[in-house]
């Protein structure tokens, strides 16, 4: 799963209050709370961590479209990844991704080997 992830300058925790940080913290702090909630669940669901980075402007794209960071996530199957997102301990942290978040996408990828 490729994660494309644009933060709020601040976390918005409204309809959160169950795990709202006493202070206000920035949508980068958030969402590394969501990781590191999530980190060990993903890792006993079996997947993995393939790569993470900050991202820098298109080269080739609209110049309108801006992205913070990209997560790249590896799953054992498609429905492995549908139970873990459906996990009652996962879904308990979750809401530190939505404050974190201004906007996201997540792209399923299938290996190929057609180009090598």
């Amino acid at each position: 799963m490729m994660n494309l992830l644009r933060f709020r300058d601040k976390a918005d925790y409204a309809n959160l209050e169950s795990i709202k940080p006493a202070k206000s913290i920035s949508g980068s702090e958030a969402y590394q709370r969501y990781m590191d909630k999530t980190l060990p669940l993903l890792k006993k669901a079996g997947s993995r961590i393939i790569f993470y980075g900050e991202c820098n402007a298109f080269l080739i794209g609209p110049n309108t479209e801006k992205w913070d960071a990209m997560l790249l996530v590896e799953h054992a199957s498609t429905a492995e990844f549908i139970a873990f997102s459906q996990n009652k301990e996962y879904l308990a942290h979750a809401g530190h991704r939505t404050a974190a978040l201004d906007d996201s996408r997540l792209l399923p990828i299938l290996e190929s080997n057609h180009y090598g």
